[in-house]
């Protein structure tokens, strides 16, 4: 009986052992994405989701490396420009957008191309990009997209 009792003993510390082992760790963090020639996709704009008008392109835009442009839409019209990054700072300048008329999506359009004005910083975290101001607040939020 004290084998039988010593048996179940060692099986059942293998078993607990094995179960601690067999533990899935956390998955690893995703790598950062790359600022400059990255897909971003308009999440949030002053802390408030982004949504899609219906027939509507969605608000993004691509930074170009060379040379230094920026290209993307709005919601309704198209949007273009230059920009200029040193380390952490980030500044879009001579942005320009095509005038289509939209019967939805104007207030977005028009506050999108107000906070790119306004952007002074950027911080990229695995797949999700923050747009900052002066003071450090966040303007705008973004996540990469992967076209296949």
């Amino acid at each position: 009986m004290k084998r039988i009792v010593a048996g179940l003993s060692v099986l059942l510390a293998f078993c607990v052992m094995a179960g601690c082992a067999m533990q899935q760790e956390p998955a690893p963090a995703k790598p950062d994405e790359s600022l400059v020639n990255t897909y971003w996709k308009l999440t949030y704009l002053d802390s408030a989701p982004v949504t899609v008008v219906a027939n509507q392109r969605e608000p993004h835009f691509v930074l170009h490396a060379d040379p230094a442009r920026v290209m993307g839409a709005t919601g309704c019209n198209r949007m273009m420009g230059n920009y200029h990054v040193n380390g952490d700072e980030l500044r879009f300048e001579a942005l320009a957008s095509t005038r289509m008329a939209c019967q939805q999506g104007a207030r977005t359009e028009q506050r999108f191309l107000e906070v790119l004005n306004a952007v002074a910083a950027w911080r990229v975290e695995g797949e999700h990009l923050t747009l900052l101001d002066a003071q450090d607040q966040e303007l705008a939020r973004f996540k990469a997209v992967h076209l296949q």
